[in-house]
């Protein structure tokens, strides 16, 4: 049984974790601050999972002391560079709170795999872990197939749009890899990942002094693109500002920092992606019709998997093969009912949650084929359940956590006591920093938990 050490000094947050490690058969051991984690000795534990903000010393300061045991940082401030730093520092992996149950047991899989053959076989690196090949020959696919080959040398902007998981950073790779650019940089950003206050800094870069905390100029990740592509994920979230900024790029192919008076020029290549309706957005005044035209040059239409019937089993199959060898159970097979139940699944979160329910399928399966309950899928999960009517009272929701103490809150439950208590005083943006999490993350599991989102003033005078 392997030992986890969490450092967190949110009681609520340290005590669903260890429930939900426990409930799978982890022995779990709890500090409140890397002082109270050094005096368990984290070398005697398989894995530490510490919160970077702590009383006292941060969560990296265990990276070293623990070693060789790894060591997952979570934090609520989700931004790119603390997840750099951490990552730069030692740690394993970088995980932010509220975080899903689901992938955060898939990433302590990983994370005690990875341990495990740490010393029998040498690490792959970052390129070589993400490196992965698209699958599918249903007729959908073929086109998107075709639209790649002929835009890749075009050296235009391309616009893909999918639903979450269909892949769309796959896409923007084979572009990249198929076009005169292949030897430069491409540089991948999630426009949703990283909170509204940093992203101008993070795209553009900003001088000394520019704003609090400006310590040192810092180079944004546009010009870090120069002579390569720049991979805009969920470019949907990207507040005007910054689109603004964006829409320079694009027009006169310029930057200019945070903070500096002088422009300079990039040549980059941009590729955008998004799960959501731009030329809507425009008509709200959330997203730029000019940066729109922009963006749109090429656009590549990504089926989700409940449209790609043929290719299902066919994915199913390269995927659980991937999933056999990571885990060392080479020969595992999809059972019959299973292989049925994957065919007929709707796949709400495509194929990162096909890929899920396999990797899930090959860890709890006996012998040597994986039945239905091993995948775990449920037609009637929160994935799946339509979100409450918006005639429904905001609060209604909240008699499902009222009277619950704050002992027995799940992190689910944490997540939508905290969403029902203060969306009246707070706008999503603050939400979502207050959580730690992306407005699109926000979103999705206001989606999932059914929570419905309070009308804006602008609604509500309209209405």
């Amino acid at each position: 049984m392997s030992r986890i050490l969490i450092v967190e000094d949110e009681s609520i947050i340290r005590s669903a974790l260890k429930r939900l490690l426990e409930r799978h058969d982890y022995q779990v051991s709890e500090a409140g601050s890397v002082d109270d984690a050094l005096a368990l000795d984290p070398q005697c534990f398989d894995l530490v999972i510490s919160d970077l903000r702590l009383p006292g010393e941060p969560g990296t300061a265990l990276i070293d002391a623990a070693a060789p045991v790894p060591v997952l940082i979570m934090t609520s401030y989700a931004s790119m560079r603390s997840a750099v730093d951490a990552l730069k520092q030692g740690a394993l992996d970088y995980i932010a709170k509220p975080f899903d149950h689901d992938e955060l047991l898939e990433t302590v899989a990983k994370a005690l795999e990875s341990s495990a053959s740490r010393s029998a076989a040498p690490v792959a690196s970052a390129s070589q872990a993400t490196t992965q090949t698209m699958i599918g020959n249903c007729a959908a696919m073929q086109v998107v197939y075709t639209r790649i080959r002929k835009t890749a040398p075009a050296d235009v902007t391309v616009l893909i749009q999918g639903e979450s998981g269909t892949g769309k950073e796959l896409v923007a790779r084979a572009i990249h890899q198929q076009s005169r650019r292949a030897r430069a940089p491409l540089i991948c950003v999630n426009c949703a990942a990283i909170p509204e206050t940093l992203i101008e800094s993070e795209l553009f870069g900003h001088e000394k002094g520019a704003f609090t905390g400006a310590s040192a100029a810092r180079t944004g990740l546009v010009e870090a693109a120069d002579g390569g592509t720049l991979f805009l994920d969920e470019i949907g979230e990207l507040p005007l500002d910054a689109q603004a900024r964006l829409l320079r790029v694009l027009q006169e192919g310029e930057i200019r920092k945070i903070g500096s008076v002088e422009t300079r020029h990039v040549d980059v290549r941009l590729i955008a992606a998004t799960h959501r309706d731009l030329r809507a957005l425009s008509k709200t005044g959330e997203f730029r019709l000019d940066l729109y035209y922009r963006l749109n040059v090429m656009q590549i239409d990504l089926p989700p998997l409940r449209e790609r019937d043929d290719d299902i089993l066919a994915l199913a199959d390269v995927l659980l093969d991937g999933a056999c060898k990571r885990h060392e159970r080479c020969g595992l097979k999809l059972s019959r009912a299973a292989r049925r139940e994957i065919r007929d699944y709707p796949w709400p979160g495509n194929v990162r949650e096909l890929e899920n329910a396999l990797e899930r399928g090959v860890i709890l399966a006996e012998g040597h084929l994986i039945h239905p309950d091993d995948l775990g899928l449920n037609p009637a999960s929160p994935a799946t359940r339509p979100a409450q009517p918006a005639s429904q009272p905001p609060h209604a929701s909240s008699t499902a956590v009222e009277g619950t103490s704050e002992e027995d809150l799940s992190l689910e439950d944490y997540f939508q006591h905290f969403v029902l208590e203060h969306q009246d005083q707070m706008s999503e943006t603050e939400l979502a920093q207050k959580l730690g999490i992306s407005r699109k993350c926000l979103w999705e599991r206001r989606q999932r938990l059914g929570i419905p989102r309070k009308k804006s003033a602008r609604s509500r005078a309209a209405g």
